[in-house]
């Protein structure tokens, strides 16, 4: 309002030396034709035209100046203005504006009672950088909460691919051991067939050696194939019944359970790690 009031008193006072000029220059003779003092107005208008357009336009840069200054603050600090244009020709406005002015620089030589100082606001100084600081606080806070989330689940998560990782060796290390069961079980079949092939030979040599005992050693062949067919039999219900025994023991059983519950468990991790993965 200071430097609006200066610069007023300026345009007014340039005003007034331009009429000042006019007297100062054409009024010398007392008397003055139409055209003379048509021509003097016309340059009296002239000069004080352009006076005032300069001083509109000054004052209009100058306004656009200042309000570029306070909308260059805001956007520092990210804050919305509102602006209402119809305000600016609201009478009753201007002329409590009027009033102000009035009040502030016409009796500025006298001292103002108490009565009618006003109080003044405090000034901001940094209200706006306090408001973006503790915005900043909380998502910093918010944002360290979600990375001990993240890292809980992590744990977890690796937690339990250790000990699906165990659960995999042990049932690796009982088929190895099953495996080795069936090695055995092999081998008492080939023991047994190279115990019919020895009976074959010597069966095949006592009936070279004596035709006497051929029906001896006829019966005594099929005996030897039908206990052969019976032991083979044997074992193969031997072997059924030791696997269908091992599936239902409940170390296979429970071992089973633990790897399907931990394959559901890190299915959900895996889940819940992908909500905080960032998109690309």
């Amino acid at each position: 309002m200071r430097f609006a009031r200066f610069k007023r008193g300026l345009c007014l006072k340039t005003v007034d030396s331009c009429f000042q000029d006019l007297k100062d220059s054409r009024f010398v003779e007392e008397t003055f034709t139409v055209d003379e003092v048509t021509d003097m107005l016309d340059g009296l208008r002239t000069v004080v035209h352009s006076e005032v357009e300069s001083e509109l336009i000054n004052t209009t840069y100058t306004n656009v100046l200042l309000l570029r200054q306070l909308f260059s603050q805001a956007e520092k600090w990210y804050l919305k203005l509102q602006t209402d244009v119809s305000e600016l020709e609201n009478r009753e406005l201007l002329e409590q504006v009027a009033e102000f002015e009035k009040s502030e620089f016409t009796s500025s030589n006298k001292k103002p009672s108490a009565d009618l100082i006003k109080p003044k606001l405090a000034p901001l100084h940094e209200g706006g950088s306090e408001l973006l600081n503790k915005t900043v606080a909380c998502l910093q806070e918010e944002n360290e909460k979600l990375k001990t989330r993240l890292k809980t689940i992590e744990t977890q998560a690796t937690a339990a691919l250790d000990e699906k990782s165990k659960l995999e060796k042990s049932l690796k290390d009982l088929q190895m051991i099953q495996g080795d069961q069936k090695t055995n079980e092999n081998q008492d079949i080939a023991e047994l067939e190279n115990k019919v092939a020895a009976l074959k030979c010597q069966f095949e040599k006592t009936l070279n050696d004596s035709t006497a005992n051929q029906k001896f050693l006829e019966d005594n062949l099929a005996t030897t194939k039908h206990d052969l067919l019976k032991v083979q039999n044997q074992l193969s219900t031997a072997e059924k019944e030791l696997e269908k025994k091992f599936q239902q023991t409940a170390a296979y059983r429970n071992m089973k359970e633990i790897l399907t519950k931990k394959n559901e468990q890190i299915k959900d991790l895996r889940k819940k790690l992908s909500k905080y993965e960032p998109e690309d």
